[in-house]
């Protein structure tokens, strides 16, 4: 059965439920959860990631946003003690409240990403939950190699600098559309990240700093001293090391950065 009784897929949910096998294992090894672990699962959907799952550890956390989905979990896979299904939206969903700071456990996350949410999802879990070791997610292609770009490339943008500030990034395999039901339009990708224990680079002002990054690449085409030359003077630039020629995508989180943290000292 490859859906529970009753039950569309829902377009609204960005629903495509992984079912091969294969990859499931794969994703279950990329992960390498311990028993003791806090193991949370992002939209467990119809269960199948989330049964390989509950065979590796103690407790497992599911976040799931649709209630027909949340309600039927527990029995599709026998009832488990070790479930624990919450039925929330996981981009309002107080994450913290599952690892408290008492518990030096271990925090792994995990799950298909609705293509719609993933890009906002895994910005604000690298905010609320930098201290998690690992997070491993399917996510459209397309979003795998815009978070793991580097300078020159042409998919380093916003998003690559927004998250290679918390964490590093990379793309551990790629998932063909098959893979899942119903059938996607789009590649499919599984990625692994590693919040940093301690950040490589640190922004004196967040705010200012993300201010920068999303100004840099409002016009990326143009060069960094066209797109910033409300914000930042070419002595500043040249000061965080920048050429004012180049364009945004040329410039190093570590560029960004140094540059932000000059611009919040004024």
């Amino acid at each position: 059965m490859t859906h529970a009784p009753g039950h569309k897929p829902r377009k609204r949910f960005g629903q495509n439920f992984l079912q091969d096998a294969s990859v499931i294992h794969q994703i279950v090894e990329s992960l390498a959860p311990a028993p003791d672990d806090v193991v949370i699962e992002i939209g467990p959907g119809l269960g199948a990631l989330t049964r390989a799952l509950l065979a590796t550890v103690n407790t497992l956390h599911v976040v799931e946003l649709d209630r027909d989905l949340a309600m039927y979990l527990p029995q599709r896979l026998g009832n488990p003690a070790n479930l624990v299904v919450h039925q929330a939206d996981a981009l309002t969903f107080d994450f913290t409240t599952l690892c408290p700071e008492r518990e030096n456990k271990t925090i792994k996350i995990v799950g298909n990403l609705p293509y719609n949410v993933s890009t906002p999802l895994i910005l604000r879990l690298m905010h609320t939950l930098p201290q998690a070791e690992r997070l491993v997610f399917m996510v459209q292609a397309e979003v795998a190699n815009r978070l793991c770009a580097v300078p020159g490339n042409k998919n380093y943008g916003r998003l690559t600098l927004m998250t290679q500030y918390f964490c590093e990034i990379e793309t551990l395999f790629e998932v063909s559309n098959q893979a899942f039901y119903p059938i996607p339009k789009v590649q499919s990708a599984v990625i692994a990240c590693f919040p940093h224990r301690s950040l490589p680079y640190v922004a004196e002002n967040f705010v200012t700093f993300e201010q920068v990054v999303k100004q840099a690449f409002g016009q990326r085409r143009k060069t960094i001293a066209n797109t910033l030359k409300t914000t930042a003077t070419v002595e500043q630039l040249k000061a965080a090391g920048i050429s004012p020629t180049v364009r945004p995508e040329q410039v190093s989180l570590e560029q960004f950065v140094c540059l932000s943290n000059d611009l919040s000292a004024d």
